[in-house]
C-alpha cells in the first residue's frame, strides 16, 4: 500500500457529505486507502459515498481528541505514506497524485480559501466565499498549516506521533505545534529539507477568517468552542483585532 489518507471526524455530517461527494468526483489513486476515524460522533458517521472507506469509531466523547484519533488512524494504516488533514481542508486529485509520487520524508502544502458547495464542487468565487462569512481580504492565500501534511508512516511512528498527554488541556492543547517543533529538530539532526513545489490544499472560510473563532454559518462542522483563555485568536477577537 502506497498511501493512507487519515482524517478524524467529529459529527460534521454536512461537511463530511460534501467532502465525500468531492472525493468521489476527484477519485482516489490506486494503492490508496481512506480511513475516517470517528472521534465520538453522535450519531456515528456513515460512508454516504461509493468510495472504499474504513470507518473506525474511537468511542471517545471528550472534547478536542482529534490528535489521539490521528494516532489511532496512523497505527491502523497500511500505507508507506500518511496524508493527514482536518475535515475543513480540501484535497484535490492533483495533490493526491503529488503525494503518490513524492520521495521526501514529509511535505507541507500551500493553502488557500475555498468552499465545497452543496454538490461537493470546489469554488473560490468571491461572492460565494462572502456568503460563507469570509471578511474582505486582498488574497485567498493563507499561511501553511502544521496539521495538513504528507509524511512517511514509519517516520511518524518513530517520532511517536502526537503527544497524547496534552489532550486534557484547554483548547488549544498545542499538540500540533509540539509535533511541528519535534519535526523541525528531526530535520536539523538528519539534514532533511522539505520540497518547495507542493500543491495547494484548500480550506473552508470559518472561524477567525469570518470574525468569530466559532463561526460556521452553514453548520458544516463540529460545535466545540474555541473561545478559551488559551486561544490567541479569541483574545484578538475580544480586542476587536479580527
Amino acid at each position: 500500500m502506497r498511501l493512507s489518507i487519515v482524517v478524524s471526524v467529529l459529527n460534521s455530517k454536512e461537511g463530511l457529505r460534501r467532502q465525500l461527494l468531492h472525493m468521489e468526483r476527484e477519485g482516489l489513486p490506486d494503492d490508496t486507502e481512506f480511513i475516517l476515524v470517528d472521534d465520538g460522533s453522535d450519531p456515528p458517521i456513515e460512508n454516504t459515498s461509493s468510495l472504499p472507506i474504513t470507518i473506525h469509531r474511537t468511542g471517545d466523547t471528550r472534547p478536542w481528541t482529534s490528535s489521539l484519533a490521528r494516532n489511532v488512524g496512523a497505527r491502523m494504516a497500511q500505507g508507506e505514506y500518511l496524508l493527514m488533514f482536518d475535515l475543513d481542508h480540501i484535497v484535490t486529485r492533483k495533490l493526491l497524485d503529488y503525494v503518490m509520487a513524492m520521495k521526501h520524508p514529509r511535505t507541507q502544502f500551500r493553502r488557500e480559501l475555498a468552499v465545497l458547495d452543496e454538490n461537493g464542487v470546489l469554488t473560490q468565487a468571491w461572492d460565494i466565499l462572502a456568503c460563507y462569512g469570509l471578511k474582505q481580504r486582498k488574497s485567498l492565500r493563507l499561511e501553511s498549516h502544521h496539521n495538513s501534511f504528507a509524511m512517511r508512516r514509519d517516520l511518524f511512528l518513530e517520532m511517536g506521533g502526537y503527544r497524547e498527554d496534552l489532550v486534557d488541556r484547554e483548547y488549544p492543547q498545542g499538540e500540533d505545534s509540539d509535533f511541528w517543533r519535534r519535526w523541525e529538530a528531526y530535520m536539523a539532526e538528519h539534514n532533511i529539507t522539505m520540497p518547495d513545489d507542493a500543491p495547494t490544499i484548500y480550506v473552508f472560510p470559518t472561524g477567525r477568517w469570518c470574525g468569530d473563532v466559532d463561526y460556521d454559518s452553514h453548520g458544516l462542522f463540529h460545535t466545540l468552542t474555541r473561545k478559551t483563555g488559551r486561544n490567541y485568536w479569541w483574545q484578538q477577537q475580544q480586542k476587536g483585532a479580527i
